[in-house]
């Protein structure tokens, strides 16, 4: 029986992550081959590259309504390149759209790109789209992620035009920070094209095929880094030319001018914001251009997304408002009800409607003053009914020694807003002494959601795959680095569905480590959202406070479960 391998490995606490992808075999093709798609479109890469000539190798001869593993059913092949296909699925088990890359098992890429998926289904970071199942089986070897039928890919927005200064920002900044994140973890993309871009309806992009794309082709690179970076810089410079920043034409996109070398955008376009243009040139540096400023080239992922984080923010343009039209009168048919009809040949002229002239009359005049008078007795009279009753009231209080008013009962002030209290530090929750990823702690406090402590995967049980270690849960110990009165609790969290509490140590507690140093409930223990918040009735006094999570939510694999948090905010 053939081997099945999946995405969701087991994972013993502190134990790590899978080893990272390795290289694509330096053998293979180096991802320039082309195919024919047999469907009768034209055919198109699974980045969104066009694809015109046949395949070096066979690819498997599959169909529509084929299935997988008894539950996805293929329905639309998109591209046929080098030996392997990719489809668009369904998957009848959770009834959800899923994309399919298929090839051999003996592929001589099948090793790299199962590889390649596993390490990048483990990240588990929501900027990325997200691999489900990485499966050998059959002498097939396929890999599932997911289908996001409501993104759009970057090549259809710029193939609408160039991108205005705001949205070109947010796609530089957005997906610098998202490869910087990769990269951390060890996994370069090395295929990032316009193709491989998606931004979702409410505006967030999400990078599709990391590590996955460039496997199946066979790319490498000894400076992966600095190729993820000249990618970025590449999509920055098209969003604010709708042109390739090399001669040659790609992507729908016109290249440049031949014999002129690379030109700053602002050269390119008119209009084109100074610091983005700067920026665009700072990222491709290393193939000749140098930025008008002599800025440092950027050569990593990180490098750009602080450099684009120092600049000043772009804010979005003001919506433009179109003037009403002009009011129109409206005109009726005279009816020809009780009147004998017209004869033939004759028009009926439409009557006009006159509004009523205004009152300008003796009579009028008379009105307005009678109406006028009216107001003012009435305000006059409403005056002295109140003046008469705070009068009696003030009697009453008078005569009665015993009724004493207190600024409690008639001054009630609003209570005052919760601000965040300053936090020292954030610790991983290890009641048995053993960790996840103690490293990413701090993420919960550092004023970014972007980051997050983020657990491994974990199959089979919701409580931390049942593991001995894991027996009391895991979370975040936050300290306040001296005592104080806690009176709410604001949490994001990395994906909803856990379940959780907030407990918080005695007030001369310690370095508290186990679940019994933290005595006091803030929450009760549920599942929540994507949020939890918590305003206390009574104020408590402690210096840590303890995020507890004992059960992990699906991760949308078949039996994986993994969570985590994204910031911690403790109010005062």
């Amino acid at each position: 029986m053939a081997e099945r391998s999946t995405a969701a490995v087991d994972v013993a606490d502190n134990s790590g992550d899978e080893p990272l992808a390795a290289k694509a075999d330096e053998a293979t093709t180096d991802g320039t081959a082309k195919a024919q798609d047999t469907t009768g479109n034209e055919p198109q890469d699974t980045d969104g590259e066009r694809i015109s000539s046949e395949a070096t190798l066979p690819t498997p001869d599959l169909h529509s309504g084929h299935k997988l593993a008894r539950r996805y059913r293929l329905e639309e092949c998109v591209t046929r390149l080098d030996g392997f296909s990719s489809w668009r699925a369904v998957d009848e088990k959770l009834r959800r759209a899923v994309g399919v890359h298929l090839l051999p098992a003996d592929h001589p890429r099948a090793r790299s790109v199962l590889a390649a998926a596993r390490s990048s289904a483990l990240l588990g970071d929501p900027r990325f789209v997200q691999v489900l199942d990485a499966v050998e089986e059959n002498d097939l070897v396929y890999v599932v992620h997911e289908w996001l039928p409501d993104a759009t890919e970057l090549t259809s927005l710029l193939a609408a035009g160039p991108m205005d200064a705001h949205d070109a920002y947010q796609l530089v900044s957005q997906i610098s920070q998202a490869m910087a994140a990769a990269h951390r973890e060890g996994l370069a993309h090395l295929r990032l094209t316009p193709g491989a871009v998606l931004r979702s309806s409410t505006g967030q992009y999400r990078i599709r095929g990391l590590a996955v794309n460039a496997a199946l082709r066979g790319i490498t690179a000894d400076g992966p880094q600095r190729a993820d970076t000249e990618a970025i810089g590449a999509l920055l410079y098209a969003a604010l030319t709708q042109r390739w920043p090399y001669e040659t034409d790609a992507y729908g996109l016109s290249g440049l001018p031949k014999g002129v070398g690379l030109i700053a955008p602002d050269q390119v376009r008119a209009g084109v914001h100074r610091g983005l243009s700067e920026l665009a040139m700072r990222a491709l540096a290393n193939d000749g251009a140098t930025a008008s400023r002599q800025e440092q080239p950027c050569t990593t992922p990180d490098e750009l997304a602080k450099a684009v984080a120092s600049m000043p923010r772009i804010r979005p343009p003001e919506p433009t408002f179109t003037a009403p039209p002009e009011y129109q009168r409206t005109t009726y048919q005279q009816g020809t009800y009780g009147r004998p009809p017209t004869s033939p040949g004759v028009t009926t002229q439409p009557v006009i409607a006159v509004p009523p002239a205004p009152l300008q009359s003796r009579t009028g005049k008379v009105l307005k003053w009678a109406v006028s008078a009216l107001l003012i007795a009435a305000l006059g009279l409403g005056s002295w009914q109140l003046a008469e009753t705070l009068l009696d009231r003030g009697k009453d209080s008078g005569n009665d020694d015993t009724t004493q008013t207190t600024p409690e009962n008639d001054d009630k002030k609003p209570p005052a807003p919760l601000k965040p209290l300053r936090i020292a530090g954030a610790t991983e929750f290890m009641p048995s002494g053993s960790g996840i990823k103690q490293k990413d702690a701090p993420n919960t406090i550092d004023g970014n959601a972007s980051t997050a402590w983020i657990t491994l995967r974990y199959r089979g049980y919701a409580n931390f795959g049942n593991l001995a270690p894991r027996r009391d849960g895991s979370g975040i110990v936050v300290d306040l680095g001296s005592v104080q009165e806690v009176k709410g609790i604001k949490v994001e969290m990395f994906r909803s569905g856990q379940k959780a509490e907030v407990l918080a140590a005695d007030a001369n507690a310690s370095a508290p480590s186990s679940l019994s140093d933290f005595p006091q409930h803030l929450t009760k223990l549920a599942t929540v959202g994507s949020d939890l918040k918590e305003s206390l009735a009574k104020p408590v006094r402690t210096r840590y406070v303890l995020i507890h999570i004992t059960e992990l939510p699906s991760d949308g694999t078949s039996d994986g479960f993994r969570g985590g948090i994204s910031e911690i905010s403790v109010l005062g």
